[in-house]
């Protein structure tokens, strides 16, 4: 008898992305309609190669979702969802600039296509756009918690290039970097569902807890796939942190524990630059030698852990599930 191959399962994305489908076309329409320029053509054509390049749209589908869970009605979600997702791409564009990256979910950057000031000026214009958005929405405090964000992420990409580099750089560091770098987003992504939706304090305060433990879990994840995952799961080649001297989290634990041989060669490969054939594997069998990677994985698992816990105070709802499910899932990769 023939089988029929079994269909994998749906990630915790994928049945978010089906629950909130009618929202999230709304979204969609909002932002082709949002990103048009009447008077200079670049802005839609830069934009329309980032946002039309498949990204999951994670961000918006969480501010949707946590209003939807807390019960919202109305339609000023899809503005916000709409809102964070520009926020989103501005900092994709002008991070693409500062990295001097080439590639980005598996395309060449904006950068690389056009050029830097046109990168830097869309995401300026971008940063605009979702200010309107905001404002339209009346809510002075979900103006502040978005607004906060976005100065949250500058300060951190600030941080980044000042700890890029220095061996220095501690775990505490580290994480407030990854707190501007992703998890200000999710959290505000997420707490202004609530705001919006009007539910009580304890809830709002879930909420952004949840937001803030997916996104660092989310990271310290992203991190550890670098020195382990495929081109396929994480977006970029293997080692590309280590050969861009990035101090991620796994790099800091094996640094902190080195002796006096061992922090010779990080100076060398990190501060210094100077890579050569083999030292990306002796990178790897250091981190595996003080169990670095180990301690991260605990780390990130616990975060992941943090966010789970942060919404039991939330209605019982399918959503709900979704994404404590979702918050597995980010950590599931490194498993």
């Amino acid at each position: 008898m023939d089988t029929q191959p079994e269909k994998p399962k749906a990630g915790p994305q994928d049945r978010l992305a089906a629950h909130l489908a009618e929202d999230m076309a709304a979204v969609n329409a909002l932002i082709r309609a949002r990103m048009a320029s009447d008077h200079a053509p670049r802005i839609p054509e830069v934009t329309a190669h980032l946002i039309e390049a498949g990204g999951k749209r994670l961000r918006p589908m969480l501010t949707l979702a946590a209003a939807r869970l807390c019960g919202y009605a109305g339609t000023d979600h899809q503005k916000l969802a709409a809102t964070v997702e520009f926020i989103h791409t501005a900092t994709l564009l002008h991070d693409d600039v500062v990295d001097e990256s080439q590639r980005r979910r598996g395309r060449p950057t904006a950068n690389l296509l056009w050029d830097n000031k046109s990168s830097v000026l869309v995401g300026d214009y971008l940063f605009a756009r979702s200010f309107q958005l905001m404002v339209e929405t009346g809510s002075l405090r979900v103006l502040d918690i978005l607004a906060n964000a976005s100065a949250v992420i500058a300060e951190g990409e600030v941080l980044q290039l000042t700890a890029a580099q220095d061996l220095g750089t501690t775990e505490d560091i580290y994480l407030k970097v990854i707190r501007g770098k992703t998890a200000a987003l999710f959290s505000a992504a997420t707490e202004v569902g609530g705001v919006i939706a009007g539910v009580p304090e304890a809830q709002v305060r879930a909420l952004h807890t949840y937001g803030d433990a997916l996104g660092i879990a989310f990271q310290i994840a992203d991190d550890l796939l670098d020195y382990g995952g495929s081109s396929a799961t994480i977006g970029k080649n293997t080692g590309d942190d280590f050969r861009e001297r990035k101090l991620t989290l796994p790099v800091i634990k094996a640094v902190a524990a080195a002796n006096a041989e061992e922090r010779a060669f990080w100076v060398r490969v990190i501060e210094k630059g100077d890579q050569r054939e083999g030292d990306l594997e002796q990178a790897l069998a250091l981190m595996a030698r003080h169990g670095a990677m180990e301690a991260a994985r605990d780390q990130a698992l616990r975060w992941s852990g943090t966010a789970r816990a942060a919404l039991e105070v939330l209605p019982e709802h399918p959503l709900r599930d979704m994404l404590a499910d979702l918050a597995a899932y980010v950590v599931s990769r490194i498993s």
